[in-house]
């Protein structure tokens, strides 16, 4: 076996895969669509019938559908991550303490020294 078939094997199986990648993205897309189920079954059969036809029509007409919902898609999963987090730490930000102090010395339930001391707590 030649260098030329092993750059050819290679790249045969690169472009397969790049294919199969594309094929599951369009059927996630057509499946996440807000289309009625009668134009999802029929996307997803003229998908499989004529493939590349069916993708590069579909990548036409809904591409920059596919990109808002992948962008989308994308922001929520991150605003849900940074909020579990947020929530598994815990923690609050000084500015934040020293606000709620303030609001308690101003409802009257610490006085000025306690809230001093805190404030010096909490920025030492």
């Amino acid at each position: 076996m030649g260098l030329l078939e092993i750059f050819w094997i290679m790249l045969w199986f690169f472009l397969f895969f790049i294919w199969i990648w594309l094929l599951i993205s369009i059927f996630g897309d057509i499946f996440r669509s807000e289309m009625s189920g009668w134009s999802k079954a029929l996307w997803t059969i003229f998908v499989i019938v004529l493939p590349l036809l069916g993708v590069l029509i579909y990548m036409v007409v809904h591409g920059s559908d596919m990109q808002q919902r992948s962008m989308a898609q994308a922001q929520a999963m991150e605003d849900a991550s940074r909020q579990y987090i947020q929530e598994a730490a815990g923690t609050t930000s000084t500015a934040d303490e020293i606000a709620k102090l303030n609001d308690l010395k101003s409802s009257g339930a610490i006085s000025a020294e306690e809230f001093d001391a805190a404030k010096a707590k909490l920025l030492a």
